[in-house]
């Protein structure tokens, strides 16, 4: 699941690759913001990511398979 973050005052914005659904991230995103808390995710390698929740701008979670290239039989 690639998520997607947009940080207040910063001109690029945050991109995790992570191994959580799409529900429990929203839920993440929810909580940071209503709380005024940290939204801390885990990426795919297991490093945590921890942004201010209140510096979140936007928050864009992907799907969780991306289209394959190629050809298939």
């Amino acid at each position: 699941m690639e998520v997607t973050i947009g940080v207040q005052n910063v001109a690029r914005e945050l991109t995790v690759e992570t191994e959580s659904d799409a529900a429990a991230v929203t839920e993440a995103v929810e909580a940071a913001l209503r709380d005024g808390g940290v939204l801390k995710l885990t990426d795919s390698r297991g490093r945590n990511v921890l942004v201010p929740g209140s510096v979140i701008g936007w928050v864009q979670v992907g799907e969780n398979e991306k289209g394959k290239v190629g050809f298939s039989v």
